[in-house]
Order: structure tokens, then sequence, then C-alpha cells
């Protein structure tokens, strides 16, 4: 069984590596809780959606631009979620996805102040999370969406990347495009068909 020891020693030895960019994860997305994912999932799926990798082996690292996805509880492993962002820029990571729940969403308030500079977006999983999770002094920043906008965070993240890469600037500038696309078709078929038959479908 894994404990917290061992992941903190996971996260030192990785930035003591001093890999190449290309073989460390890009963006982190960390959690306060394995029940936080299936709202933090909008990560990953906007990720994959622009061709980002999921680095599941530091190992065996993909090709191209890759994620990493922990657990890293600001309550309950205060140590972990310390080691995780203190080393986050020696691991390679430009961008951190962190999002909490419950009223005291301290999560990406604590990753953003332990790893500045990088940048940290902040995804306040439930509404109530919402002011803990934007409520940084002046000084300590932090980026946040609203209330379950995981992929929006994602989407923030590869915006930050972008800015110095035409090829991952053009991947959301498609996706961007076919949402758009998206929207026509449905309006379309909605004036076309009339309510109660679209509605049907």
């Amino acid at each position: 069984m894994t404990d917290v020891d061992d992941l903190i020693d996971l996260f030192e030895a990785e930035a003591a590596r001093d890999r190449p960019a290309d073989e460390t994860p890009d963006v982190g997305i960390v959690m306060g809780s394995d029940s936080d994912l299936d709202v933090m999932a909008g990560a990953h799926d906007a990720l994959t959606d622009l061709g980002f990798a999921e680095v599941t082996d530091y190992d065996n690292p993909p090709e191209g631009y890759s994620f990493e996805t922990w657990v890293v509880s600001a309550h309950r492993t205060p140590d972990l979620m310390y080691a995780y962002a203190e080393t986050a820029e020696a691991r390679g990571l430009d961008v951190i996805i962190a999002g909490a729940g419950g009223k005291s969403a301290d999560l990406p308030n604590m990753t953003a102040s332990i790893a500045y500079p990088v940048p940290v977006v902040g995804v306040p999983v439930q509404e109530k999370s919402v002011d803990s999770v934007i409520g940084m002094p002046t000084g300590a920043p932090i980026t946040a969406v609203d209330a379950g906008k995981s992929y929006n965070a994602a989407l923030s993240a590869a915006q930050i990347l972008a800015r110095s890469d035409e090829t991952l600037r053009e991947e959301l500038v498609d996706l961007h495009e076919e949402r758009r696309a998206g929207v026509a078709d449905v309006s379309r078929r909605l004036h076309e068909s009339g309510t109660p038959a679209f509605r049907e479908e």
C-alpha cells in the first residue's frame, strides 16, 4: 500500500532528476479528494480534446504535450500538498489546475502560494467553494473559473502554453471553431424542425 511519504519521495525524486522538458508533464491536475473527480474529469476531457496525453508512468512519458493527475488534500495531507507544489516547477510543470470543494476549499490557494511563480487555475468543485478559491490576497495570484468548470480551467491552462506554441494555438482555435459550428448546426435544426419535433429528438 502506498503511503504519503512514498508520494512525497516520488515528487522529490522527480524534481531531482532534472529531466528534459519533453519528458515531463506540462500540466498538473490536482484535487482534494477522489470525490472531486467527476467534476475535475472535465479538465482531462479538455486536454485530451487538444491532443494532450495523460502521464501514468514517469519512466515512460508520452510524446507531445502531457498532463498528470493526483489527489492531494490540503487538510488531510498538507505535507503531500506542500511537496507537490514545491517541486512542481522542478518537475517540469508549466501550469497547475487545482480543484477543491466545501466552504474551506484551500487546495487551489495553497498550491498557488507554494508553487509560485507557476500559474495555478483554481476550480471550485461546488458553488459554496467559489469564495474560498477566489479569495487570494494581493501578491498571491490565482486564476479561477466558475464552480464545476474544470473544462474551462484546462482550456485556460492550454491558452497559457499556446502563447509560445503555434501548433497548440491552432488546436485551440480549431476546437473553438468546432464548438461554434455545433451551435450553428443546432440552431438550424431547431429552426427547421420546430420546437416540438426538436425536443423529441
